[in-house]
């Protein structure tokens, strides 16, 4: 048969081996162990290029791994959806991979760090690729688990109470996900992600639905950092940089993010989802999700902070696109899954250089920094132009699109949600690049370099890729716009 249906479990496998095979090096080998893992993790987006390039010659297909019980299967499947989020994903863990190498130099247990590094990518995989809600289920509970030795690395008291605060949040969602998921195969005898969903509204009570709605979206809502479930991640910012930027752009919010679409258009389908009446639910919630958490962010001196409680609200943005009910608006929503990585991610490793350099963690020590480190701090501006919206940095599309969305579906107070949060956007991001170039601080001049090449070179090369992606807008929009139209119309598998 041929190798290319093998894929989908090569993706899981692989970062597993390469997180053992990476283990084997001693803790000070690391000019064995790092170049192991950004081979691994290079290969592995590689592979998932590989995927992305047979899925648009030939289309999808499955991979029967084991059959529990008719309907219950460990099955994977390559559709739009696990593309999107497994492509981003991948390509992105191998830039994390590379920054790591930088960033952990001098830090303790760095083989560690490494192992669970590459097995959180193995768990990722597996929940894009997943071609049931068991299998997302599975894979979700081993991303909650590898990631948590991440999660308090440090080992402080400050790291220790952020990893209790994630497993207890992680784990009363995934409670309310299976309950979920238990109501749904208890109901229909099948779990499957299905082109139009599977949920049957004249299968059970009309409230038992909109309770399992509700489940399925406080449960994936925990990782997506939904209000008032969102504590663990600003929490969580103890960990170590490119940690913090796993956590907030690449893998575990985005997974919640994943969760959530895969409820709404894969389990129940739009059909379903307008008979619950419950669209605006998850608007409303959403909207205030990312006005609050603007806000907060305002009020955040430590840099990591601010960051974290505004990815709190730009993931609003994506399930907030989902929830209008329509493909203009969903597609902006789809489009921010890649936007907000990059923009994201991006930020963060600018934060982690600063940290490495200057040893700064606050925003109120950071004057006069654009001196010190230009390019670190260029890719920072151009990164918060893109959070704020403003064209030609790639943020401005999606957002964009979830206001042509919100014209549509009629509704006015998305808009003005979506005008505020770009202006608080202005109000926490641009007082920092004010700071760093403009205010006279003990930063003066360039005193050797920014910081480590192998840091350095993902944060130009990421920030490159904003650029390219909001001005080259072919790139995205046309593939994202047939994801939308896929599953927003019922047609089969």
């Amino acid at each position: 048969m041929n190798y290319i249906l093998y894929l989908p479990l090569f993706m899981i496998i692989f970062p597993i081996v390469g997180a053992l095979i990476t283990g084997i090096a001693s803790e000070d080998n690391d000019r064995l162990r790092n170049p192991l893992a950004v081979i691994v993790s290079i290969i592995s987006a590689a592979a998932m290029i590989l995927i992305l390039h047979e899925y648009v010659q030939n289309g999808g297909w499955e991979l029967l791994l084991h059959q529990i019980a008719p309907g219950l299967e460990i099955k994977f499947r390559v559709d739009p959806l696990a593309a999107l989020f497994g492509g981003t994903a991948a390509i992105l863990w191998s830039f994390s991979v590379l920054y790591s190498t930088g960033y952990m130099a001098h830090e303790h247990k760095r083989r560690r760090y490494f192992i669970f590094y590459l097995l959180s990518l193995g768990m990722t995989m597996g929940i894009a690729l997943s071609a049931n809600l068991l299998t997302l289920y599975i894979f979700y509970e081993f991303l909650t688990i590898f990631t948590y030795p991440l999660v308090i690395h440090e080992e402080n008291d400050e790291a220790k109470k952020a990893g209790i605060k994630y497993i207890i949040y992680s784990f009363f969602g995934a409670g309310l996900i299976l309950i979920g998921l238990i109501i749904t195969y208890g109901n229909l005898g099948t779990l499957e992600f299905v082109r139009g969903g599977i949920v049957d509204l004249s299968t059970g009570s009309l409230l038992l639905w909109q309770i399992t709605f509700i489940c399925f979206i406080l449960g994936f809502g925990v990782k997506a950092a939904v209000m008032p479930l969102h504590a663990w991640l600003p929490a969580a910012m103890a960990a170590p940089t490119p940690v913090s930027a796993l956590l907030h752009a690449v893998a575990v919010v985005k997974s919640g993010v994943f969760g959530i679409l895969r409820s709404m258009y894969s389990i129940f389908g739009i059909t379903a989802l307008i008979g619950l009446q419950m669209g605006y639910f998850v608007a409303a919630l959403v909207s205030i999700t990312i006005l609050v958490a603007s806000i907060i962010a305002m009020q955040q001196d430590v840099l990591k902070r601010r960051l974290a409680f505004s990815t709190i609200s730009q993931l609003g943005y994506i399930t907030l696109g989902a929830g209008l009910f329509n493909v203009i608006g969903l597609t902006g929503g789809l489009l921010h899954i890649i936007n907000h990585a990059l923009l994201k991610i991006t930020l963060f490793f600018c934060a982690g250089a600063i940290i490495t350099v200057t040893g700064k963690k606050k925003i109120s020590e950071l004057n006069g920094l654009g001196k010190r480190m230009p390019l670190t701090m260029v890719a920072f501006t151009i990164a918060s132009i893109g959070m704020i919206g403003i064209p030609p940095v790639n943020g401005f599309i999606s957002k964009w699109y979830l206001i042509q969305g919100s014209l549509e579906s009629g509704a006015w107070i998305f808009i003005v949600v979506l005008i505020g949060s770009a202006l608080l956007n202005a109000a926490y991001f641009l007082p920092i690049v004010i700071s760093a170039f403009f205010k006279k601080g003990e930063f003066s001049s360039v005193e050797g370099p920014e910081a480590p090449l192998s840091m350095l070179l993902p944060i130009l090369i990421l920030v490159a890729g904003c650029l390219i992606v909001g001005t080259n807008l072919q790139l995205t929009v046309p593939y994202l716009e047939n994801i939308a139209n896929y599953l927003f119309y019922s047609g089969g598998n």
